[in-house]
């Protein structure tokens, strides 16, 4: 086994391609993500659902923001998972206790959300049936551009390692390290030091500088950071001015999701290893190629050997936990070793004396299968002179990685799959680098035509947030109700994306900005209001109409929100704060009134 494994080894390292990177998320479109997903629908139920649409921000900081703008606690906020920032993104949220507004769709900033029914109990990652991805690849080469297809078709015969991304592993990145091995050894001052007072070197925000105070400033809990990105460690150093020495009691006062966070990084690392180990004991070396992330290196197979592909189709692997049991050997020694590596034993998977903290064994399947995994026709690419772009389409089913698949598809490009953020002055160097290096090797792309419309657009209707059809429709009804609302977002064509994110096209000319005012004249219904007196499931983009073309949805009269019961959390934080004022003002006048003498007092104005 050791002398295969060592063969494997330098097989990859042969594969392992140093090749110069090309590039994803260089702009918000270029990295769309759709949430499928069902709940129980009831049409009087407790939970106003939504389907949110933003860009460059997270979903975490996406539920911050609708809490403070809108009055809502935290709490009566819930989502079926969470998603990148850096992208365009439609997922649901779920509202506790009533809607955000008056109306339908409801905007704030870089956010969009419209209402779509309502719910018996809270949104979980239960109700995700699949994630509709399409990503934009930039800056690639002829020759790159003319392997994708073919390496598409072989991770459709093949199916990619279910493995955990980058993305998972925020802070080992960011040099925080595996917090969860502390928590093992009980030893809570390090892990909250490692959370607390570890600033990163990749940070320049005031979270950084806060982290930074504290670390220089380490036990003087009496002092407080003067940047006020440290109110969210509020509560924990309030804990340790009551007992110093209280370091866990402190670090149970960490957000819940991100306290198991730091646990569920170090289980998805154990399992990453462990997978690796198990794929190098038993498939041939010649047909392995190797990745790196965040933590590593991953490998994934280029074919699997017939007699094998069935049994590994529907195999398992399991995230481990102290009372893992396993029922194939091979499983077992590859777990076990990937534990041996970082010093620990299947016994150490727990947290002394903590049961909020937890290990949770689950069996998760090695492979995953791109659902309708479809390649665009290279396009010059008008982000990055004298290289090309194509699109990538495909489903998944929740808890897969996409970038994975990005990354397997162009293993040759392999290093390199680089996550950009805004296009800004680092791009436009490598850009014209770029350019230089075709230009040596003749490689030449035919430069993007320019549309005269499209750059006597403004530039924030050239930039404005993606919306459907049918969610376009209810946006202009809401427009036309209140002339402040806003109007509503350009046409999906105007952002180079199709209005069906499982068909791509290329962006048309214009659409016609009357097309859905036709239905203007429709009878308008009650939201919420279910087709039959029971509540029963609601299929909002399920894995199978996640791909249906929405140029139907048009058809149906747009809802108006008519709830008598709920104006709105902002709504009623505004009427309470007018009555206090209102009555603080009756009774100013009245003890003025009561005083013999007194001359009547009129109210200042403000």
């Amino acid at each position: 086994m050791k002398s295969r494994g060592l063969r494997a080894t330098l097989a990859l390292r042969s594969l392992t391609c140093y090749a110069r990177p090309v590039k994803i998320k260089q702009r918000p479109e270029d990295f769309v993500v759709r949430e499928g997903a069902n709940y129980e629908a009831q049409a009087d139920g407790p939970v106003w659902v939504y389907r949110m649409d933003k860009q460059k921000v997270s979903t975490l900081q996406a539920l911050d923001r609708l809490g403070k703008e809108f009055g809502v606690r935290r709490r009566a906020l819930s989502v079926c998972g969470l998603k990148d920032k850096q992208g365009r993104t439609e997922q649901l949220v779920g509202v506790e206790g009533g809607a955000l507004g008056m109306t339908e769709v409801v905007q704030t900033g870089d956010m969009r959300l419209t209402l779509v029914g309502r719910a018996a109990k809270p949104l979980s990652s239960q109700n995700v049936t699949a994630n509709r991805f399409e990503v934009t690849i930039r800056d690639l080469t002829r020759e790159e551009a003319a392997r994708v297809p073919e390496s598409a078709k072989e991770v459709e015969r093949v199916g990619i390692v279910n493995y955990f991304d980058s993305q998972r592993f925020g802070f080992l990145k960011h040099g925080q390290g595996f917090i969860g091995k502390q928590l093992i050894r009980g030893d809570f001052e390090g892990a909250l030091k490692s959370f607390l007072a570890t600033p990163s070197e990749l940070d320049r925000s005031d979270d950084a500088k806060v982290k930074a105070f504290w670390r220089d400033n380490w036990g003087q809990w009496r002092m407080f950071a003067p940047q006020k990105a440290g109110a969210i460690y509020a509560p924990m150093l309030r804990r340790l001015r009551q007992d110093p020495m209280d370091f866990k009691g402190a670090f149970m006062h960490i957000e819940r999701r991100t306290r198991m966070m730091t646990l569920f990084e170090l289980q998805s690392y154990l399992w990453n290893e462990g997978v690796r180990r198990f794929l190098l004991g038993i498939l041939p070396p010649a047909e392995l190629l190797g990745l790196r992330y965040q933590a590593g290196a991953l490998i994934f197979p280029r074919s699997i050997p017939p007699e094998m592909r069935d049994e590994l189709k529907d195999k398992t692997f399991p995230l481990l936990a102290h009372d893992s049991t396993f029922t194939d050997p091979r499983v077992q020694a590859a777990a076990v070793s990937a534990l041996q590596s970082q010093g620990l034993a299947l016994s150490h998977m727990k947290v002394p004396e903590t049961p909020q903290l937890f290990f949770k064994h689950e069996e998760r399947p090695l492979f995953v299968f791109p659902g309708k995994l479809r390649v665009s026709e290279a396009r010059p690419d008008e982000m990055n002179r004298g290289s090309l772009k194509l699109t990538l389409s495909f489903t998944l089913p929740p808890g897969a990685y996409a970038t994975l698949v990005v990354r397997r598809v162009l293993w040759f490009a392999a290093d390199g799959v680089r996550e950009l953020g805004p296009h800004g002055s680092d791009a436009a160097k490598a850009s014209r680098a770029r350019a230089r290096a075709n230009e040596k090797l003749g490689v030449t792309a035919r430069e993007p035509e320019h549309d005269a419309d499209e750059e006597a657009k403004p530039e924030k209707a050239r930039k404005a947030p993606y919306i459907s059809k049918a969610n376009r429709a209810l946006a202009e009804r809401a427009a036309a109700a209140n002339p402040k609302w806003g109007q509503p977002a350009p046409e999906a064509a105007q952002l180079g994306l199709s209005d069906d994110l499982a068909e791509p096209r290329p962006a048309r000319a214009s659409a016609s900005p009357t097309a859905p005012a036709k239905h203007a004249a429709s009878k308008p219904a009650t939201h919420g209001a279910s087709k039959s007196a029971g509540a029963k499931p609601l299929a909002v983009e399920s894995a199978e109409e996640i791909d249906r073309d929405e140029d139907d949805a048009t058809e149906e009269a747009p809802r108006v929100f008519v709830d008598p019961r709920s104006n709105g959390f902002l709504a009623r934080q505004k009427m309470r704060k007018a009555a206090k004022e209102a009555r603080r003002i009756e009774i100013a006048a009245s003890k003025s009134a009561a005083k013999p003498g007194a001359k009547k007092s009129q109210p200042k104005r403000k």
